[in-house]
């Protein structure tokens, strides 16, 4: 298997990456054969799930564009992925000039791509660090450049919290760093679910195996379950729905139905 040259020495090109699957079905070339083959194997079972990425995506930038209207021009996207087109920083300041965005991601094709997105771009940077190590996210020279934690930030964890199990206690990351945040924040979220994909979910069980075959397990968690995760926030109307059904700029009605799959929200510090 030939390397490109864009890929850090340092990784197993041979071992399929979560972001890179991702970068895959969002029709990007940031990915090697072993990402491209367990994404083919996932969309045997749910051939829908490019449809669902895109959703993902839709959102987010939806999401971006509420908080710069409400004033926040600081960004903290967690589980950022491999920069594609349309990309915070990009969305953000078309809404608010002057938007500070940090990326962090563990993965090193992400990151080492993430540099490359934003070389010279003095407010924007990327952080190699992991969800659950909070301090490491916080106390990086980057967030501490970029980020002013005593005014409001957006917090993005854009389908990443189903990739962390119950065992590794998702709750408690996500209260340290509310609890780092000022007043007025905002946490943006999309997470997986069984309800809403338009198959049995014994067939869509299949595409989570896979993931849990390439040891990244994939949490499918209800709707209540996921709620969970805005404890100490106030929800934004119309509060945790379908991605496709928060705040649409079109008729959700003629979106794919795989775009109904999971949910998604936004809550608000007091």
């Amino acid at each position: 298997m030939e390397r490109p040259a864009w890929a850090p020495r340092s990784i197993d090109i041979s071992v399929p990456s979560v972001a890179r699957i991702y970068d895959f079905y969002l029709g990007g070339s940031h990915n090697f054969e072993a990402d491209r083959e367990a994404a083919r194997r996932a969309m045997e079972f749910m051939p829908g799930l490019p449809k669902i990425m895109q959703a993902n995506r839709a959102f987010m930038r939806r999401a971006v564009r509420f908080a710069a209207e409400e004033g926040i021009d600081q960004f903290l996207d967690i589980g950022s992925g491999i920069p594609t087109f349309g990309n915070v920083h990009e969305v953000a300041r078309a809404a608010r000039p002057g938007s500070r965005v940090v990326y962090v991601d563990h993965d090193p094709v992400a990151v080492a791509h993430g540099q490359a997105v934003l070389e010279g771009d003095e407010d924007a940077d990327v952080v190699a660090a992991d969800l659950l190590k909070p301090r490491e996210i916080l106390d990086s020279p980057q967030v501490e450049r970029l980020i002013d934690l005593n005014r409001p930030v957006a917090l993005l964890l854009v389908a990443v919290l189903h990739f962390v199990e119950d065992a590794d206690d998702p709750h408690a990351a996500l209260a340290e760093l509310r609890d780092a945040l000022a007043p007025g924040s905002l946490l943006v979220l999309t997470h997986a679910s069984y309800e809403g994909v338009p198959l049995p979910a014994e067939r869509a069980r299949g595409a989570v195996d896979v993931y849990r075959d390439i040891r990244n397990p994939l949490i499918m968690r209800s709707r209540e379950e996921i709620a969970r995760f805005f404890e100490g926030y106030d929800m934004v109307e119309p509060g945790l729905v379908p991605m496709p059904r928060w705040r649409p700029e079109t008729a959700p009605e003629d979106e794919d139905p795989y775009a109904f799959s999971g949910f998604a929200g936004v809550g608000r510090t007091a």
